[in-house]
């Protein structure tokens, strides 16, 4: 029986294809304060992290504040909207 080759470049390429970004938007209606504190709560930010993504959202209208697969985005992302925060994943 002839053994099937499989290629560890294929496996890793799938793996980046399932990985997604959950991106936080500019807005003029929440304050770096409770932007900091929702990152810290919802995505498990230390609070510099939390202030730089903040500071970078700020500054260049968007920043990616969080990786994984879309299952584990998807209730991040559902809490972060229902705070008023504008967030998508890509």
């Amino acid at each position: 029986m002839q053994k099937e080759n499989s290629n560890p470049l294929d496996h890793t390429k799938e793996l980046k294809e399932d990985l997604k970004e959950l991106i936080l938007y500019n807005d003029d209606v929440n304050t770096f304060d409770f932007v900091i504190e929702t990152l810290v709560d919802v995505c498990e930010h230390d609070p510099l992290q939390a202030e730089q993504c903040a500071m970078v959202v700020h500054y260049n209208g968007k920043c990616s504040v969080k990786s994984g697969s879309f299952n584990e985005l998807k209730p991040r992302k559902d809490v972060m909207t229902n705070r008023k925060l504008t967030v998508s994943i890509n």
